[in-house]
């Protein structure tokens, strides 16, 4: 049996049925003949299984139902399974957008590349003018080191042979801002295309928006966890590929004091993971001339005014974005 050209591994874990279908049916309508695409349901334990709901679809899934795990171990079953000269993830409550996603397959498969990076939405229907700006080729380095980083996995179409032992990280959040910059430091041919075409629902109940408390502490020392490492990866790498990886993890490490601030609006707080940071080598941020935002949030952040005006003025800022 030949393999598909793109193994798309969706993941669901109670998940209303209505959700999971819609998002099979936005990869069913591609215009891929069935031998050229696979699609992977991993149910990650949900209460009830969705199969017998999904009767009329079971032929064109391959279904697998585990022990819940969360959402690292439940793509990784996908990956163990998958057979496709590519892989497109594919969250069991988003879809992808029919045209500007053909057109990311065309890059994929006539353009020869490794990894084709595009826009999410969170309107279902893409604009009806399918012209899109599809960027000159960079290696995975070049582009690190050049462009900040879409962290989420959903927005990439990659290679399998790329990943070779690479894997999600078990038990973490924010386990897509590890894998991905990983992932990209392994690609020859990198093409970045405006086609905005994944649909991200944006849900009342998710997870972020009923966070308690612990919850949104283990989030965040996830988060440094994943950022220490990514440092210490980058400190073994040849110089260009570390200094790829030294952009990526500055701008984490931006990310991770802005959502400190914003979250706990506590200078003291604030100042005590920083010296944490600084502890590890993270802090102050590089003075890298990587973006306008990324100067200026370096220059307030490394002064104790600097660091106490961002505490009064970003969570009113963050309110009203």
């Amino acid at each position: 049996m030949s393999e598909p050209l793109v193994s798309f591994i969706v993941t669901t874990y109670n998940l209303p049925v209505t959700m999971l279908r819609g998002c099979l049916e936005s990869i069913l309508q591609l215009t891929l003949r069935p031998s050229e695409r696979e699609i992977i349901l991993v149910d990650d334990g949900s209460q009830q299984s969705p199969l017998e709901t999904l009767d009329d679809l079971k032929d064109e899934l391959l279904y697998v139902r585990q022990k819940n795990a969360g959402l690292s171990e439940a793509r990784n079953t996908g990956l163990q399974l998958a057979r496709g000269q590519f892989v497109q993830f594919v969250d069991g409550d988003d879809g992808l957008i029919r045209v500007p996603y053909e057109h990311c397959l065309d890059l994929a498969r006539y353009g020869k590349a490794d990894m084709v990076l595009f826009s999410f939405s969170h309107q279902p229907v893409g604009s009806s003018e399918a012209v899109y700006e599809d960027r000159p080729m960079l290696t995975g380095v070049d582009y690190l080191r050049q462009h900040n980083l879409r962290g989420s996995a959903g927005c990439y179409l990659f290679k399998r042979s790329l990943l070779g032992e690479l894997r999600f990280t078990p038990g973490i959040y924010h386990e897509d801002e590890e894998f991905t910059p990983l992932l990209m430091l392994r690609a020859e041919k990198v093409c970045d295309t405006s086609a905005v075409a994944y649909y991200y629902r944006q849900r009342d109940c998710s997870i972020i928006s009923t966070a308690t408390p612990s919850h949104l502490q283990k989030r965040r020392d996830d988060f440094k966890a994943i950022i220490m490492h990514l440092h210490v990866i980058a400190d073994r790498l040849p110089s260009q590929e570390r200094l790829a990886l030294q952009r990526r993890v500055a701008q984490l490490t931006m990310d991770f004091v802005y959502q400190q601030i914003v979250q706990t609006r506590s200078y003291d707080e604030v100042n005590a993971q920083l010296e944490d940071l600084r502890q590890q080598g993270l802090f102050p941020l590089p003075d890298r001339d990587y973006t306008a935002k990324y100067r200026w949030f370096r220059k307030l952040s490394s002064t104790s005014w600097g660091l106490r005006m961002l505490v009064l003025t970003l969570p009113r800022m963050a309110k009203e974005r």
